[in-house]
């Protein structure tokens, strides 16, 4: 067989597998086999990136999605006392909502793929202006991430710190009965607010 056959059937290989493991996350019942399922797939992703030679975007994919997400979405859920009953309950009540929801997405799916235009131009400038010579691939994508998108990263960053702050006001919120420490009034105790002097006479307690 020719690299090229090889090449062709890892790849149809290996985008088979992503959709099979993206089908059951959907359809498992138990959500640990769920989130091992979304594992198996994002290694998969991680073959195509590297049949495609981008092998710094596999890595990312590996241990950004895999090392981090996906095992912190392994540990919450395992450590979470999920009531299915509960669960089942709640989809039999909101049924309608979801559905509508789901159409809403799915709207939107199909009017953004409707949307999308095939770009010949695009192609014939790639072609024309390869990567250089001796230019690796990170380097090559942090040169095009810091120049003509710039400010889409900067934008994405900024979105990402919003939802992080969002998350960390919504869990450090006041609850009653939960103690919590209090940073200001530490740094500001001093010695004389902290310790207190009894003089005790002899033969008497405290």
């Amino acid at each position: 067989m020719t690299p090229a056959l090889i090449e062709a059937l890892l790849f149809y290989l290996f985008a088979f597998m992503t959709l099979g493991a993206a089908g059951f996350v959907v359809r498992a019942a138990n959500p640990v086999h769920s989130v091992l399922y979304l594992i198996f797939a994002f290694f998969n992703t991680a073959a195509l990136f590297l049949l495609l030679g981008a092998e710094f975007l596999a890595m990312i994919q590996i241990i950004v999605y895999v090392g981090a997400v996906a095992v912190l979405f392994l540990f919450v859920v395992m450590m979470l006392n999920i009531n299915f009953t509960e669960i089942r309950e709640n989809l039999a009540r909101y049924w309608v909502i979801g559905f509508l929801l789901g159409m809403v997405l799915l709207i939107e799916l199909i009017a953004g793929i409707s949307s999308y235009q095939y770009a010949p131009e695009a192609w014939r400038q790639a072609v024309a202006n390869p990567i250089p010579g001796g230019v690796s691939n990170t380097e090559a994508l942090g040169v095009l991430i810091y120049t003509d998108y710039i400010y889409a990263f900067q934008t994405a960053g900024l979105i990402l710190l919003v939802a992080m702050i969002g998350a960390i006001v919504l869990t450090h919120r006041k609850r009653k009965g939960v103690k919590k420490q209090n940073i200001t009034q530490q740094i500001r105790r001093t010695a004389k607010n902290a310790i207190e002097v009894k003089k005790i006479e002899p033969g008497e307690g405290v």
